[in-house]
């Protein structure tokens, strides 16, 4: 069945007559977030959705064009209204393969790029030649794309950052305001959150928990995948002073683990079994939880969402505990600043692993002090603004001028 675009027709498409294809090539859990919830944002809407599991991340970005021309056809020349892809997409290469797809108005949803990932350990030889295609696969997506979305303002910033450094490197035969062009054509829309968030604190209203007697222990959730670039060493570093000043604490290890880890993590678990056990602190959570209900809960009864990233493009599982009713304390750094007062953040330029510890542990410990007291306050992180409810109209108009381009 041929494909037809909404710009051939009179009248564009709403409703149960709009049909939208979305591909997600490498199926994190914030991409997996991102389309349930822009689904559940659009139920009058009709959704085929394709997706890559997120492993073999090399393959996965060059192959993804191969996986699903010759594996899913029928599927990709179903007659759609919309097609929208995430920014690993081969999508150039898609529409050779399939011809159909170059008829239809396009979407580029960057949750993240390839230019602003901080290098891995050791990252030498084939990881950089990877690291370059999968560079140079963003950039032709984002040229084939009708419109480009980017999460946050540091994640659309950096990736034209690392485009003009890119394009002033290449030999020659570089067309003029290919940046420019594809700049005129993008956007700032985050990932929505999904509207129950937003409920109420487990069992108190959402003012609750303002007081902490000196006998009660500090609950700090830390929730990110426990992976190199989520900053294991600095979160090392902050255990390690925590447990100097004998601070009543207790931390919840979260978030996505995997068959091998950065090293830190054995000594992070192993520095606070001690200290619980010398302190008679029941420990907190360091298993992966995989039940939503429960994450949610722990984020519910605790003060503190601790981010430590060396790159985080919206920081998800941040705004996710501050809806909750998380203080976050996060660096004064990536998109973290957009929408995080900076009495929650701490510095890290140009300062050494010891030196942002400091500076982090100096707020927890005032926060501590001054939760003690029961004319305190906290500090809020206003995150309602990117609920799906906030978030439905600024992404009705986005899907709605694409498809009537």
């Amino acid at each position: 069945m041929p494909v037809t675009r909404a710009s051939d027709n009179t009248n564009p498409p709403v409703g149960d007559d709009c049909r939208i294809l979305l591909l997600s090539a490498y199926d994190a859990h914030s991409h997996r977030q991102w389309r349930g919830t822009l689904g559940d944002m659009f139920p009058e809407y009709q959704w085929t959705c394709l997706s890559l599991p997120p492993r073999h991340f090399a393959w996965r970005v060059r192959g993804n064009s191969l996986s699903w021309a010759f594996n899913h056809r029928q599927t990709l020349t179903d007659n759609y209204d919309l097609l929208i892809v995430t920014s690993l997409t081969d999508l150039s290469s898609l529409r050779g393969f399939v011809p159909e797809l170059a008829r239809l108005p396009t979407l580029a949803y960057f949750h993240e790029n390839q230019f602003a990932y901080p290098p891995s350990p050791g990252q030498r030889g084939a990881h950089q030649e990877n690291n370059l295609s999968a560079q140079m696969i963003n950039f032709y997506t984002a040229l084939c794309a009708d419109r480009i979305a980017f999460n946050s303002d540091w994640n659309r910033r950096s990736f034209f950052a690392g485009l003009d450094a890119l394009l002033k490197k290449l030999p020659d035969q570089v067309p003029d305001g290919l940046s420019q062009q594809l700049q005129k054509n993008s956007s700032v829309l985050a990932v929505p959150l999904p509207d129950h968030l937003y409920n109420a604190r487990a069992g108190n209203s959402s003012d609750t928990r303002r007081f902490n007697p000196p006998e009660d222990v500090l609950q700090i959730v830390w929730n990110h995948r426990h992976e190199y670039d989520k900053g294991p060493a600095l979160l090392l570093a902050i255990v390690q002073q925590l447990v100097q000043l004998e601070l009543p604490f207790r931390l919840h290890l979260l978030g996505q683990r995997f068959r091998s880890e950065p090293a830190e993590f054995s000594r992070i678990r192993a520095l606070l079994t001690a200290y619980y056990a010398r302190h008679a602190i029941e420990p907190g959570i360091t298993d992966w939880l995989p039940s939503r209900d429960d994450y949610e809960a722990v984020l519910a009864q605790s003060d503190i969402v601790l981010s430590t990233a060396l790159h985080d493009f919206q920081g998800l599982s941040v705004m996710e505990a501050a809806a909750r009713g998380c203080v976050p304390l996060a660096p004064a750094a990536l998109a973290y600043p957009e929408y995080i007062d900076p009495a929650c953040l701490y510095a890290t330029e140009g300062l050494t692993v010891q030196q942002q510890s400091m500076t982090a542990c100096e707020k927890i410990i005032t926060w501590h002090r001054a939760w003690q007291y029961p004319q305190s306050s906290r500090p809020v992180a206003d995150v309602r603004k990117f609920s799906a409810t906030a978030m439905r109209k600024p992404w009705a108009a986005l899907l709605a001028s694409l498809m009537t381009v």
